[in-house]
């Protein structure tokens, strides 16, 4: 996809500065990075790229956030894989710029998609697999019966996380706000049957099951 030449921002005249407010941003984003198990110049580089009014080039993310082009480079590809930034040319100019999707639901949908995809899917397919070895000892029979739980418990979050995937932006909105409402609700439930919360969650994961 082209972008328009027109904009001053684009202009090699008129370098990339990120002002106190932004750059407060892009270092947090560096130090919750890490956390988040991602490398620190990924983060940063996101997040410049999150405030940017327009896609950048790699030269200008290096300039501005002081990091080598090499650096910057391994930190796009890094991104482009987690699907994070998008690719755009400017007619005239052989560059590529990069930016973030502009919809922040679509950017939160797409980091819990692809965490799902690394993450909860492997251990899954793991748990899976040690669930159909056959049980040669009591010890192994109480091990696979700890597996069957804790993957019916992912299980029941994926199945979840499907339906939530199927609602567009609107509505996904309306059952977010909906939350604490939903949550009393259900307490007031138990407390009525004369049931824990806990309980409750017990005899459900028990009905499914059967």
């Amino acid at each position: 996809m082209n972008i328009s030449p027109d904009s001053p921002a684009l202009s090699p005249s008129s370098p990339f500065r990120l002002s106190p407010l932004a750059q407060a941003f892009v270092l947090h984003f560096g130090e919750m990075g890490s956390r988040w198990g991602i490398n620190r110049t990924v983060g940063q580089i996101y997040a410049m790229l999150f405030l940017a009014e327009v896609p950048r080039h790699a030269e200008e993310i290096s300039e501005a956030l002081s990091l080598s082009r090499g650096s910057v480079s391994m930190g796009l590809k890094e991104l482009a894989s987690w699907n994070l930034v998008q690719l755009r040319h400017l007619p005239g100019d052989r560059r590529d710029y990069y930016e973030t999707p502009r919809d922040v639901w679509a950017i939160f949908r797409t980091l819990v998609e692809e965490r799902k995809k690394r993450e909860i899917d492997p251990t899954l397919s793991m748990l899976r697999g040690l669930l159909i070895e056959p049980a040669h000892d009591p010890a192994d029979q109480h091990a696979q019966e700890r597996i069957a739980a804790m993957h019916e418990q992912i299980e029941l979050l994926t199945d979840w996380y499907a339906e939530m995937r199927r609602l567009d932006n609107e509505r996904l909105l309306q059952l977010l706000r909906l939350g604490s409402h939903v949550v009393k609700a259900l307490e007031f439930k138990d407390r009525i049957l004369g049931r824990s919360g806990a309980q409750a969650d017990s005899d459900f994961l028990s009905d499914r099951g059967r």
